[in-house]
């Protein structure tokens, strides 16, 4: 284990991204964290450490971005793991959200990664050595949820980008990770990191039904175990050929099988129309 490692994580107040930060540092590495409340990151966390740097942090604004990674690089000496954890889930059907709700969920979770991994990349590749973990979510396999649409498309984004990242900096010897969680008992499905629409049109009963699971029966109950989450995520950092893609919990396992046969199913029983509009 290379307890050498500097560790960057985003969103680390709260969620997987907490328990992550604490789990690293009781082990020994050097940690750099952000979130948009300095207080509450450091009140979160709750340590002393010289190998801990708070940093506040606005993941939409680039120039305050580059800033944080320039910092972590001055404090610490360098910058390896990258860990794009920062993001909320955003409730309602299509028609529901505004334009302005829509892309401020896409601001968060897309292009917020985008700005760190556009700032971190060029110290990674002068040292020719460094990871990056984006944490999608199962919803960026599947997006067969009533009422997720536009969280949905954000982590299928995630998912996307990383695909690419992977293949652009294989040639520096770097690599990059999707990491797909399932259902984790975090703080993720109250307050502040899930939002519901401003304006609810009630028709929409399955879209409302889901809603309410979410909110009331499936929070607290939640399959899996942060604590084990961070102990993956460390293990990823000392794996010499890492997945580019890595469900989390058996939940997303699951899901992730019924999509893939159903996929497979539906693309092959339209296979001749599929063929047919070649020369």
């Amino acid at each position: 284990m290379d307890t050498k490692k500097v560790w960057f994580v985003t969103g680390a107040s709260k969620g997987l991204g907490l328990t992550l930060v604490k789990r690293l540092l009781n082990e020994g590495y050097s940690v750099a964290a952000t979130s948009r409340d300095l207080a509450e990151l450091k009140t979160a966390v709750n340590s002393e450490s010289g190998s801990f740097l708070p940093l506040e942090m606005d993941l939409i604004n680039e120039n305050n971005v580059g800033e944080a990674i320039q910092k972590t690089v001055e404090y610490f000496g360098k910058i390896d793991m990258i860990v794009n954890n920062a993001g909320y889930g955003q409730l309602g059907t299509l028609e529901e959200l505004t334009d302005e709700e829509s892309r401020k969920n896409f601001d968060t979770n897309v292009f917020g990664s985008l700005n760190v991994i556009r700032k971190t990349m060029p110290y990674l590749r002068a040292q020719k050595s460094g990871r990056i973990i984006n944490i999608a979510s199962i919803a960026g396999l599947t997006g067969d949820f009533a009422g997720w649409g536009i969280y949905c498309s954000t982590k299928f984004a995630v998912v996307g980008f990383t695909e690419a990242l992977a293949a652009e900096i294989k040639e520096f010897g770097l690599h990059a990770t999707v990491v797909y969680p399932g259902y984790f008992r975090t703080n993720f499905l109250t307050g502040g990191s899930l939002r519901t629409p401003e304006n609810e049109i009630e028709e929409y009963t399955e879209a409302r039904q889901l809603q309410s699971v979410h909110e009331k029966e499936i929070n607290g109950n939640q399959p899996g175990d942060p604590e084990k989450a961070a102990t993956i995520l460390i293990d990823l950092a000392s794996m010499e050929n890492p997945p580019v893609h890595l469900m989390l919990g058996s939940d997303a396992f699951q899901f992730a099988g019924n999509k893939l046969d159903a996929l497979q199913q539906e693309i092959s029983e339209f296979k001749n129309l599929s063929i047919s509009t070649d020369y």
